[in-house]
């Protein structure tokens, strides 16, 4: 409640202050809940990760809102749209940003928001949402924000909330008899609850109420299904759009399932379950600026949510010397990590994770003490922040690149004490050349450590090895030809990983070329490289 009004003048009406409040808090309430709406997430596969996604898309709901001009309901509108669209994640959390931006409509022309209006904020929240989905399925977060919306009703803020919040749990709670997956594992929507979560924490802070604490994780929904193959899930950021959203949707609808185009303010955010994630981005990345990218295997995503079932289950049994959490980004990486046995934190170049984020994991895993691989020059303070933190249970081992973390990666043990496994995880990521291929963001030009001065202009190829730049102009191809050229020093394997945009056919052109100017290696080639980069290429 604002401080000097009375409890009925703080119910009458929110001004754009009240409203900015309700929502960051409404993120603490949910964030309280994060692990147990993962924990009964189902539909539409066991990607299990629905809280983690709809919380993330409100902390970027927040951080806009710490931005803004929080006298202005305009100002504060464009910060819950604007902030959910730019931090949307996975289905629900694309979902969740068109619920904020039908919201948000209603709201944005209004000095205050008094209860009528507030009813009419959910209703359109609903609209937009549904309109927002190809095929509307029931017994999801759709339900349930039909719920909140045909129960918003009220003389004051406070009544509103109530109503809705009654009428949502009541579709919720109906929600395993319209979807088969709900009924079999016997659980309500993950989304719906997380939605209500948003809500509940809204009504919480106007009641001044303290957040709860996080209740206990005893099962999880997934322990229900058996591990199949569930594809890719792929989304994708993109900016200066060549083509309207419509067209878009279009293009990438044969590729898969689940799918979600949207966008506002020159922006395209998309969402959808495919067994082709990189022919999917190759072709939406001819019509725009891919600025951000993300592909997580379903099935090894499922296996990892088993894997914290059972470490839940077996909380009092002997757990692993060490574990591992590793900083990564781009498909085919992230894969690999995950195979050496890596916790992931999705982040890297352009998108450090924070120290929390890095806490959060070390947390997540079963093991005496954590290995912490950085992987970015820029990632390595927050890692060393977050080992201060965990205070003796994690330790770092200073990657610098992700080549170097890959090298570490393949001498991890979780038999091995973590202390122990630090010096022989450096010295392996010491053994690793790593290089890259990327473009330039401004115009500049630069003397290199050999003394040549590279001349370079915005958008040109550039090449770095172990971060340091040594290459500009020519092709991405050429890039790499000629960092090898200068680089290569007898290295038995060169293995290239394609960005976004590559194809398993650019990637066997690469080979073939590599292979013909240094015929004693051996070339392996992998899709999924990171976001923002054409190659990444690691020598060993």
């Amino acid at each position: 409640m604002p401080w000097g009004c009375s409890v009925s003048e703080a119910h009458r009406h929110l001004n754009p202050a009240d409203l900015a409040r309700m929502l960051r808090y409404a993120t603490d309430w949910l964030g309280v809940y994060r692990e147990q709406v993962n924990a009964l997430n189902v539909y539409p596969v066991p990607d299990g990760d629905t809280g983690t996604n709809m919380h993330l898309t409100m902390q970027s709901v927040r951080r806009e809102l710490d931005t803004c001009e929080e006298t202005s309901m305009p100002q504060v509108a464009r910060a819950i749209s604007y902030g959910a669209l730019l931090g949307a994640r996975g289905n629900s959390g694309v979902i969740l940003s068109q619920l904020l931006k039908g919201f948000a409509e209603v709201i944005k022309d209004q000095k205050v928001v008094d209860a009528p209006t507030l009813a009419r904020a959910f209703q359109a929240a609903q609209r937009v949402g549904y309109g927002a989905v190809m095929k509307p399925v029931e017994g999801t977060i759709l339900t349930v924000a039909r719920g909140v919306a045909e129960g918003a009703r009220g003389d004051d803020i406070e009544t509103v909330l109530e109503q809705a919040l009654f009428k949502g749990q009541e579709l919720l709670d109906q929600t395993p008899e319209m979807l088969p997956a709900l009924k079999q594992a016997g659980v309500i929507d993950s989304g719906g609850q997380g939605y209500l979560y948003i809500v509940q924490g809204m009504l919480a802070q106007l009641r001044g109420e303290a957040l709860p604490p996080a209740p206990d994780i005893t099962s999880y929904a997934q322990e229900q299904f058996e591990n199949e193959e569930f594809g890719f899930c792929t989304e994708f950021l993109m900016s200066e759009a060549t083509k309207p959203i419509e067209e878009i949707r279009e293009l990438v609808t044969p590729f898969g399932d689940s799918l979600l185009v949207v966008g506002a303010e020159g922006y395209v955010k998309g969402h959808i379950h495919t067994n082709e994630p990189d022919q999917l981005l190759a072709t939406v990345g001819r019509y725009g600026k891919m600025l951000k990218t993300k592909v997580e295997d379903m099935s090894e995503q499922h296996t990892e949510i088993l894997g914290m079932a059972g470490s839940a289950a077996r909380a009092e049994e002997e757990v692993p010397a060490s574990g591992l959490v590793a900083v990564a980004s781009g498909y085919g990486l992230v894969k690999l990590f995950r195979s050496l046995g890596a916790r992931i934190v999705s982040g890297g170049q352009t998108a450090n994770p924070s120290v929390q984020d890095i806490v959060d994991a070390v947390r997540s895993v079963s093991a005496e003490r954590v290995v912490i691989l950085p992987n970015n020059k820029n990632v390595l303070m927050a890692a060393e922040k977050a080992m201060e933190l965990m205070e003796g249970r994690a330790v770092v081992v200073p990657t610098r690149t992700l080549g170097q973390g890959m090298g570490a990666a393949l001498n991890f043990s979780p038999d091995t004490p973590a202390e122990d496994l630090k010096e022989a995880m450096t010295e392996a990521a010491g053994a690793v050349t790593t290089l890259e291929v990327t473009r330039a963001s401004r115009t500049t030009n630069i003397t290199v450590k050999d003394g040549r001065t590279l001349d370079i202009k915005e958008g040109d190829v550039i090449g770095l090895m172990d971060d340091e730049l040594v290459q500009s102009g020519g092709s991405p191809d050429d890039s790499v030809l000629e960092m090898l050229g200068r680089h290569y020093e007898g290295q038995e394997i060169i293995t290239v990983f394609g960005g976004p945009q590559k194809t398993q056919d650019d990637l066997d052109a690469l080979a073939d070329r590599i292979g013909a100017a240094h015929a004693g290696a051996e070339v392996e080639t992998h899709l999924g490289g990171p976001d923002l980069y054409d190659y990444l290429v690691t020598l060993e």
